[in-house]
């Protein structure tokens, strides 16, 4: 790949969407090429798979109907945006990939991680992030967030607190396993703290591959 891919993980809440638009605004003013995406969706059909995961009214919706999806959107993503663009040599920014699955679906559902990871994997390629930043956030943090937004929330947001510390203790998990390319967050610290982090490591992998 020509370009670089960078993600970004975490529990809703966590700040990511704040991030991700900081570092975007920032690769633009350094005239760097840089799309920004998002799991699910970011494709017409992955855009309607998003609808059907997210709505409420499939609250009883199959753990493993649900892994599908994921993967699903994430294929035609792949295919769609993300490959062409990191060919083309572009900087590419997706809010969620592969390690929401493998945490939300592999670990937290107990599909087994290894086995959503192998699946994850075949969806999109074998295309691993070369960067991936996870902001850490208890759970308590992001539900008072969340209830600022005052919108309602959609299927997965809605689960309970107990699925949510699956969720961060899982993220932590394959962080450790994955240091060559987490970055682990505090994302309870202030914004220009959090992004000043986010920056430098991002020129250290620019650097790195020679994009910069």
């Amino acid at each position: 790949m020509k370009g670089l891919f960078i993600t970004f993980e975490g529990l809703d809440g966590s700040g990511k969407t704040t991030q991700i638009k900081l570092l975007h605004d920032f690769l633009k003013k350094e005239g760097l090429d840089a799309v920004v995406t998002m799991e699910p969706g970011g494709t017409a059909v992955g855009e309607k798979i998003r609808d059907a995961l997210l709505s409420r009214k499939y609250s009883g919706m199959d753990y493993k109907t649900e892994a599908l999806l994921f993967l699903a959107s994430r294929a035609e993503l792949m295919s769609k945006v993300i490959m062409p663009a990191l060919n083309s040599g572009s900087i590419v920014i997706c809010d969620r990939f592969f390690d929401s699955t493998v945490v939300y679906q592999g670990i937290a559902r107990k599909l087994g991680k290894e086995q959503i990871l192998n699946m994850s994997l075949w969806a999109c390629s074998n295309v691993v992030p070369d960067l991936t930043f996870l902001l850490s956030i208890k759970v308590d943090k992001s539900e008072e967030r969340m209830k600022i937004t005052n919108r309602e929330k959609d299927r997965i947001e809605a689960e309970k607190d107990l699925f949510k510390e699956k969720i961060c203790k899982g993220y932590l998990e394959i962080a450790e396993e994955n240091k060559d390319r987490f970055i682990v967050l505090d994302g309870g610290k202030d914004i220009q703290s959090i992004f000043g982090e986010i920056k430098d490591n991002v020129e250290r992998v620019l650097k790195e591959k020679r994009l910069i």
